[in-house]
């Protein structure tokens, strides 16, 4: 389903880009970067997000720092494409699980998943994944280093 499309100048793009390096930037400083006042940025950025174009600010935690050095993409080849609500509904349980895409192509469904190393993996894999009621059999790809990460473009 599309959502609606809104309308935004170059000066929202400009507000976007900046809040995209850093959430946290305050209006203050976009508005004297930007050369409008403080209110003008705070009414765009309502408006934008009324317009469902940015939702909220959010920081970014390295993985790493807590422990979880392995990156997974495991493709989920369901036994039946009917058991596709139960078996998404199971894989949100599972705190490793970091993203869940319904996809095309040979699997189901596609998951992106955050380890602590190989042998955690091995553990999710075998005990929490490919036992769910529904999953046929996994493929799994590690992701040895990510090397973009970023937003669309503004």
């Amino acid at each position: 389903m599309q959502k609606n499309k809104i309308k935004i100048d170059g000066i929202d793009k400009e507000i976007i880009r900046m809040l995209i390096e850093n959430a946290r930037r305050p209006i203050l400083e976009i508005a004297k970067k930007i050369g409008i006042s403080g209110a003008a940025i705070h009414q765009r950025l309502r408006k934008l997000e009324k317009g469902r174009l940015i939702n909220g600010s959010s920081i970014s935690i390295d993985p790493k720092v807590l422990g979880y050095n392995t990156m997974a993409y495991i493709g989920i080849f369901l036994d039946r494409a009917t058991n596709n609500k139960t078996v998404v509904s199971e894989l949100s349980k599972i705190k490793e699980v970091i993203e869940c895409h319904y996809t095309t192509g040979d699997w189901s469904i596609l998951t992106k998943i955050l380890c602590k190393d190989n042998q955690d993996l091995m553990e999710i894999l075998t005990k929490k994944i490919q036992v769910i009621n529904g999953v046929a059999r996994t493929e799994t790809y590690i992701s040895l280093e990510q090397q973009i990460n970023r937003q669309i473009f503004i």
